[in-house]
């Protein structure tokens, strides 16, 4: 059984609030990172994933079992989002500010290269379409299945694997443009 999906349920049917503390340990990082991947700024998805969380706490919404607990979230999660965008009408962008610190037993030498490559990739990232930028966040980041991918973006599995072909596809010409090979990530 899913720990979320019974840590929500014991905070939902017992009131025990320990319940609804451990899905924000356990999932806040993560969906934070992800709404990023959707709003673009990690102070604004930060607040997203709080209103997230706020909402299983005051309304207790039913979750109706078609999937995981976490695709579930991450589906709420994502419609809060979309109706942030809708308000606010602004474009979806990655900073490279955001990118946080690589931590790593290499070299200085090494370490900077690595930190280099990374600072690309995120940009590639960021300059994808923004359902481009969502996909390859759930598939590599968040380890999602394409089913749960599927749900949470709201399109068939088939569309997902279409979806992240062309996504990987236009991030190799990305990372092409900036002089780097796909295969060195």
């Amino acid at each position: 059984m899913d720990n979320g999906a019974s840590s929500y349920r014991r905070f939902r049917e017992t009131g025990d609030n320990s319940g609804l503390a451990e899905i924000i340990i356990e999932y806040r990082d993560g969906l934070v990172f992800y709404l990023n991947s959707i709003v673009g700024d990690i102070h604004t998805a930060e607040e997203l994933a709080e209103d997230t969380f706020v909402l299983l706490g005051t309304k207790k919404p039913r979750d109706k079992g078609k999937g995981t607990f976490k695709t579930w979230l991450y589906t709420i999660g994502r419609n809060i989002a979309l109706n942030y965008l809708k308000k606010k009408s602004r474009k979806c962008e990655v900073s490279i500010d955001d990118c946080g610190e690589l931590v790593s037993q290499d070299s200085v030498e090494e370490q900077y290269i690595k930190e280099e490559r990374k600072i690309v990739l995120h940009r590639c990232i960021g300059k994808l379409k923004p359902e481009y930028r969502q996909i390859l966040w759930l598939v590599y980041f968040e380890d999602f299945s394409l089913k749960q991918v599927s749900t949470v973006m709201k399109i068939s599995v088939h569309n997902a694997e279409t979806l992240v072909y062309r996504a990987r596809k236009a991030l190799k010409t990305q990372l092409e443009t900036e002089g780097f090979s796909y295969e060195e990530l």
